[in-house]
């Protein structure tokens, strides 16, 4: 049995991996004292007590968390954003590339991806790395997302009987172009330069979609959805928490509806390829505090303990 520490348990996302080990045998989870969850020598204790350490914190407390561990044997699984473009720690997405989840299992540092980025890099990393687009690409992404992932403040002012007007629709934010999941975003996906990015945050708890248009006009005459599609099952094939969904036809299209909320509580992501040859829009479905979260937290320890990777997810 494995010990597991989780630094950050009160939180979103570490309430959630809580959740994802009831029924298992073969983890014992370490918990601190409602007291001491600010103690630093208590949480340096506990982190070197563990075999894995969880960091759900925020970066600069993620960073310290890291600072404190003494024993090599300790092996860290960070949810922050504070080490995810460090070429010194896996990224935590396996079904990336054989390299991605290579890394994985073999390191005791793994970031795991933010859940937008989750979206993004799951249809842009293939993209550049099958050279459908160069890595030069103006790559433009907007995403709608529930309101889970904006913290305990947020949640608390959505789910209040005072929630402003303005809270009752969807809000776009990050007008800036300075979100934090941008650098991680260009450097996982291989891009030169920054991608824009409009995320949309909306009345429902949990799950998203993020989404790529692109314009085949920009790209060579091979270009076409059916061909993306293709490419995409083909870099997915045997994947358990990514599925590339069926092409639809012109007619199918018209009628259907892309709901951000529908793998809300699930492990899993879907692909989508819509749109004609001309104007093809990319889109992944996800939850962002399962795939996007919690649940890819989990996937990276199972690999790294060398068990099955769907063990308590699906």
């Amino acid at each position: 049995m494995v010990k597991v520490y989780i630094d950050g348990q009160e939180g979103t996302t570490g309430l959630k991996i809580t959740e994802r080990f009831e029924g298992r045998n073969d983890i014992e989870v370490i918990r601190i004292s409602e007291e001491k969850r600010k103690d630093s020598f208590e949480r340096a204790r506990l982190i070197n007590s563990a075999d894995y350490v969880f960091l759900c914190l925020p970066d600069e407390a993620s960073r310290e968390a890291v600072s404190f561990v003494d024993n090599d044997h300790v092996r860290i699984i960070d949810a922050s954003t504070a080490h995810r473009t460090n070429p010194n720690w896996a990224y935590g997405f396996p079904e990336l590339s054989a390299e991605h989840r290579q890394k994985i299992a073999a390191s005791n540092r793994v970031a795991v991806p933010g859940c937008y980025a989750s979206g993004f890099a799951s249809i842009v990393y293939p993209l550049v790395k099958n050279n459908i687009i160069p890595d030069d690409y103006p790559v433009f992404a907007y995403a709608t997302s529930g309101y889970s992932g904006a913290g305990k403040k947020a949640i608390a002012v959505y789910e209040s009987d005072e929630k402003p007007y303005e809270f009752n629709s969807p809000r776009q934010y990050a007008m800036s172009q300075q979100h934090k999941h941008l650098p991680e975003m260009q450097a996982v996906s291989g891009l030169k330069y920054k991608p824009m990015f409009n995320p949309i945050v909306c009345d429902y708890f949990s799950g998203m979609v993020v989404s790529v248009p692109i314009q085949s006009r920009t790209l060579a005459n091979s270009v076409t959805a059916e061909r993306i599609h293709e490419m995409y099952k083909k870099h997915y094939e045997g994947a358990n928490m990514v599925e590339v969904m069926p092409l639809m036809s012109a007619d199918e299209q018209k009628s259907f509806f892309l709901a951000s909320n529908t793998l809300s509580g699930l492990n899993k992501l879907q692909v989508f390829v819509f749109g004609n040859d001309e104007q093809i829009l990319l889109c992944a479905r996800l939850d962002n505090l399962g795939k996007g979260a919690s649940g890819a937290a989990v996937q990276c320890l199972n690999i790294m303990m060398g068990i099955d990777e769907t063990t308590g997810l699906m």
